[in-house]
């Protein structure tokens, strides 16, 4: 039975700029770097460094020559924020990011990566 998610991969264009938006737009951490010197490299991210999940960002043309049949399109991510205002704030000065709209769950917003992937941030009602 499944208990929770784990990993999420994102696969990126480059891997230095996605750890470097990730890093310093979003303040995000690096938990994990793996490199097997034959182009297989992936660096884990969260939130913060005791996440329960985090994202895997992986070369998306070394993957796709490994799997060539897997779906290398963004996912959609939803985060959640207790800072919703000061969040949109301090992102409107780095990034793309979308008004913010009232849904029956709670205000969102989404904001754009260095590689113009959405995503979205969500106050929880």
């Amino acid at each position: 039975m499944i208990s929770k998610v784990g990993q999420i991969m994102l696969y990126v264009n480059d891997q230095d700029e996605a750890v470097k938006f990730w890093t310093e737009q979003l303040g995000f951490a690096v938990i994990n770097e793996e490199n097997n010197q034959q182009g297989l490299r992936w660096i884990e991210i969260a939130p913060t460094k005791d996440a329960e999940t985090s994202i895997i960002l992986h070369d998306k043309e070394f993957v796709s020559k490994m799997s060539p049949g897997l779906n290398l399109g963004t996912p959609s991510l939803m985060f959640f924020t207790d800072n919703f205002d000061q969040l949109h704030r301090d992102l409107k000065e780095k990034t793309t990011i979308g008004e913010i709209v009232e849904m029956p769950s709670g205000r969102v917003f989404n904001f754009a990566d260095n590689e113009d992937n959405y995503f979205a941030v969500m106050e929880k009602k």
